[in-house]
């Protein structure tokens, strides 16, 4: 595994190391750190598909019963 240094003020830094660790479960800053830019490259992918959604064309509305039929075709559990 690859370090980078980051510096940060005393606030961010005390925001990550105590509050942000303690609230979330994080095991430390670095994992927390790696947890945000994980989700920061995973909202790059929802954007993208969003936007390709969008640019796809005019969408037609689901028939009444889609989500009731959707459901029905789930294992039970």
């Amino acid at each position: 595994m690859a370090t980078m240094n980051v510096s940060l003020d005393d606030e961010l830094k005390a925001f990550a190391s105590s509050e942000r660790v303690r609230e979330r479960g994080f095991a430390t800053v670095s994992e927390y750190v790696r947890h945000l830019i994980r989700t920061d490259r995973e909202l790059d992918r929802v954007r993208t598909l969003v936007r390709e959604g969008l640019e796809s064309g005019p969408s037609e509305p689901f028939p009444e019963d889609y989500f009731e039929k959707l459901r029905d075709r789930l294992p039970e559990g």
